[in-house]
């Protein structure tokens, strides 16, 4: 039996209306593909790399910036302890209040990404004894604190610091030390801890504001090989490279003491 017109118009009614719901649902499928199944976020919303922040003037919550990276080692008593203009500090963390073995790194506070270190972990000595809260003449222990770092001077030429420098040959040295190592040459460089003096003096100044019976003198040199009467050792390449990295601008201090006493 031949179609009739009517009936052809019909069949290819259905034909088109099948077609355009499989290019439909095709359509669909490949979408799904694409995005996984997932709704794209919202704009401002947060991502895996990125916390959610105050709400934007929108509505929307905006990605919270890095905070700026602290010293590690330090607690919040001693952070609290740096001057807010300085941007260079030298660490000295001791192994225990007893010992006079410890590591010095020098760190640099960056504009928006806080302190960073600006040299490896330099091996170093303190007091031959260990370490003192309240250091006293002769007890051959170092001072826990936080200080300044505002003078250098030395046996041989300046090595190339912005601080000022003071060579004079008063800084020749002799004999041995503790453990019977030579002290020849440990005070070639040296670079005086602002405890117990007043800053803007040669390190050689004998002025002492708290009075003699605190001690003074108390330095970062060349180290000889074991504890210090109340200084800090560091090798010659080393004490080099510290003065000649310290910048006046950057008000450098010194935080010094054994580990578990920074951590407060």
């Amino acid at each position: 039996m031949n179609p009739t017109p009517d009936s052809l118009r019909t069949r290819r009614a259905a034909l088109a209306l099948g077609a355009a719901a499989l290019l439909s649902a095709c359509s669909a499928a490949e979408e799904k593909g694409r995005s996984g199944d997932r709704n794209p976020p919202a704009p401002g919303a947060a991502t895996p790399d990125s916390e959610p922040g105050p709400a934007t003037p929108d509505g929307a919550p905006s990605p919270v910036a890095r905070r700026p990276a602290e010293i590690p080692g330090l607690g919040p008593r001693t952070r609290a302890t740096i001057g807010a203009r300085t941007r260079q500090v030298l660490v000295v963390t001791g192994e225990s209040a007893d010992s006079n073995v410890c590591r010095a790194v020098l760190y640099e506070r960056r504009p928006g990404a806080g302190w960073r270190p600006a040299s490896a972990v330099w091996p170093a000595r303190n007091g031959h004894k260990g370490w003192s809260g309240h250091h006293v003449m002769g007890d051959l222990r170092s001072p826990i604190g936080t200080f300044t770092l505002t003078d250098a001077g030395g046996r041989l030429a300046d090595p190339g610091t912005e601080l000022p420098y003071h060579r004079d040959p008063i800084y020749t040295l002799g004999g041995r030390n503790f453990e019977g190592e030579p002290k020849a040459g440990a005070f070639d460089y040296v670079l005086a801890i602002d405890y117990n003096r007043y800053p803007g003096r040669t390190p050689s100044d004998w002025g002492r504001p708290l009075g003699t019976r605190r001690g003074g003198g108390i330095w970062v040199h060349i180290g000889h090989g074991g504890g210090t009467e109340g200084c800090v050792g560091l090798p010659r390449d080393r004490m080099r490279e510290l003065l000649r990295t310290l910048r006046r601008a950057a008000r450098p201090m010194i935080v010094m003491g054994p580990a578990d006493a920074l951590t407060r």
